[in-house]
Order: C-alpha cells, then sequence, then structure tokens
C-alpha cells in the first residue's frame, strides 16, 4: 500500500474523533456484555460483537499516525470511559432501564465490570499496539499486522476483563461459567476480527488513503506559486 499518514495539522481533530469513538465502544460493549446468548450450544455474550471495532479503529490510528499518538488515545479513553461504563450500566443493568435513582446507590458489580473493562482496555490495546507496530515493520503484507495485533491483542483484553469481572463473581451464572464464556467470546471475536474486521481494515485504509493524496493534491494545486 502507498505510505502515506496524515497531515500534522490534522492529528489533533482526528485524536478527539478516536477517543470519542473508542470510549462509545466500551460503553457500547460494557452493555451487551449483560446480555448472554447462545451460540451452538455455548454460552457468549453480544459484547464480543461490538468490542473488536476498537482494533480496527487502533491498528488504523497505528498506520496513519503512529503508535506514539495511539497510545495518547488510550490514555486519554481510559478514565472517561471508565465514568460513562459505569454511569450507563448501573442505568441499564441486566438490559433493562432502572431510572436516574439507581445513580444513588453504588453498584459493587457493575463497578466490578467497568473496572475489568478498564483493566482489559488498557492491557490489550497497549499489546496491540506494540505487536501491530512490530510487525508492520518487519513484513510487507498489509494484512499481517492487524491480523497478528487482534491475535494477541484480544486474547490478553479477553482473559483480564472476564477474571476481573466475574471469577467468583456474585452473579451464580457468571461465576460458574465465565472460563467458558471468555473462550467462546475470544473465538468469536478473534472469527469477526479475522473475517470482517482485516478485510475491512484494507477497505478503510486504501480509502483513506485516496481520501488524503486527493487532499494533498488539491492544497498543493491551492497554494500560490505551486
Amino acid at each position: 500500500m502507498t505510505p502515506i499518514s496524515v497531515p500534522h495539522s490534522r492529528v489533533p481533530l482526528y485524536l478527539s474523533l478516536l477517543v470519542a469513538f473508542h470510549t462509545l465502544i466500551i460503553i457500547s460493549s460494557n452493555y451487551l456484555v449483560q446480555l448472554p446468548i447462545d451460540l451452538f450450544g455455548f454460552h457468549s455474550t453480544w459484547g464480543a460483537f461490538s468490542f473488536p471495532f476498537i482494533f480496527l479503529a487502533t491498528d488504523l490510528t497505528v498506520r496513519l499516525i503512529g503508535k506514539t499518538q495511539a497510545r495518547s488515545v488510550i490514555a486519554r479513553t481510559m478514565v472517561p470511559a471508565l465514568i460513562a461504563s459505569y454511569v450507563v450500566s448501573v442505568l441499564f443493568h441486566e438490559g433493562r432501564f432502572n431510572g436516574l435513582d439507581a445513580l444513588g446507590e453504588f453498584n459493587a458489580v457493575v463497578f466490578r465490570i467497568a473496572f475489568a473493562s478498564f483493566v482489559a482496555y488498557v492491557l490489550g490495546q497497549l499489546m496491540d499496539v506494540h505487536v501491530f507496530d512490530r510487525v508492520r515493520r518487519s513484513t510487507v503484507q498489509w494484512w499481517v499486522a492487524p491480523a497478528a495485533s487482534s491475535v494477541f491483542g484480544q486474547a490478553l483484553d479477553t482473559a483480564a476483563f472476564f477474571s476481573v469481572a466475574f471469577w467468583r463473581s456474585s452473579n451464580p451464572f457468571m461465576a460458574a461459567n465465565w472460563v467458558e464464556i471468555a473462550v467462546v467470546d475470544y473465538v468469536i471475536k478473534l472469527l469477526v476480527s479475522l473475517l470482517l474486521f482485516v478485510p475491512l481494515y484494507g477497505i478503510a485504509l486504501n480509502a483513506i488513503v485516496r481520501f488524503l493524496l486527493r487532499s494533498h493534491a488539491f492544497d498543493s494545486n491551492a497554494t500560490p506559486g505551486t
């Protein structure tokens, strides 16, 4: 693919959009992880289908802006996402709206899930950034880096989240089944990432590169004396 990066003047805008996107996906996933589903006889949650979006966004960030800026997105997302996740999860605990009065009482179960998401997000995303940046520098095949970062990043993310959130949980179902759910969740996220998000990464990167090239050509033509 054509080597190109985001113009320096646009980096702050893109970083702000990425922080907002990461926060939105974390909030959505924390809500969806409370909704269990059965897939071919295995226990999982709807959160397995939403969280891979973050890895797609992170990989594009590393590719276009760099790993330092990607880590900046992670640092700026952590605390707002933790707070927002707790608030939304309390309001919609177990998939139903509980009213604003629910915020008046501390919910230890929901906070544990939100904190687990915080830990998993930080560890998983830092692993994703490290693996993606290392692999993309050592191979010319565009798909190898996002595939490798998905395998390792999502493994660490899933293990951290489910162990922190549900090991010896007060929820009997999750306490008894969290290991099975974590394994199924990882397999689903990995399949979704490799079959959908890695190709989507390639499509999105090509589209962004074409847009940046057109913008660069337009800016050059519009500059007097060029």
